[in-house]
């Protein structure tokens, strides 16, 4: 990879990689140096790394970089309190995003980077595989309990009232 096939990588790609980070770690100075972290092992191994696989191997060392940030702080919340206050109207787009964070925050940390990959970035069962470090079958069990959960927290109505 090259020094403007780097910054091409830089520039296509610092916002979903930022994107998926966040919305797992939920806090935005710890997101921002995951993916700094990131890019700075990336440009250290550019010479071997092919500018087509960019994206896929961003998002991997990301991917591991966060792992490393959750265990060594240890600031996952695996289930958020909810207050009574937060109801959701069928008008308000904010509210469904609450909702839908929500729910995603009750998945454990792998459900969650799996969901995220699949249905926000776009990626193939296969390259979730190579940036988590799953087998492609693994990918598809654990994305389809992941989805399970979601649609039953979703459709309870107590969620959504």
């Amino acid at each position: 990879m090259t020094e403007k096939e780097f910054n091409d990588c830089v520039t296509n790609y610092a916002d979903n990689v930022y994107r998926f980070i966040l919305k797992n770690l939920r806090h935005e100075e710890d997101a921002r140096d995951v993916v700094q972290t990131a890019f700075e092992k990336l440009w250290k191994c550019r010479h071997e790394v092919d500018a087509v696989k960019s994206k896929s191997y961003l998002f991997t060392i990301a991917y591991h970089q966060m792992i490393d940030h959750i265990r060594k702080v240890k600031r996952v919340q695996l289930r958020e309190t909810f207050s009574e206050g937060s109801k959701v109207g069928t008008s308000s787009a904010q509210d469904l995003k609450k909702v839908l964070e929500r729910a995603l925050a009750r998945l454990n940390e792998t459900q969650r980077s799996l969901v995220l990959l699949k249905d926000y970035e776009g990626y193939s069962y296969e390259e979730i595989g190579q940036i988590t470090g799953l087998n492609e079958s693994q990918v598809k069990v654990y994305l389809h309990r992941a989805r399970i959960q979601l649609k039953n927290y979703l459709v309870s109505l107590e969620n959504l009232i």
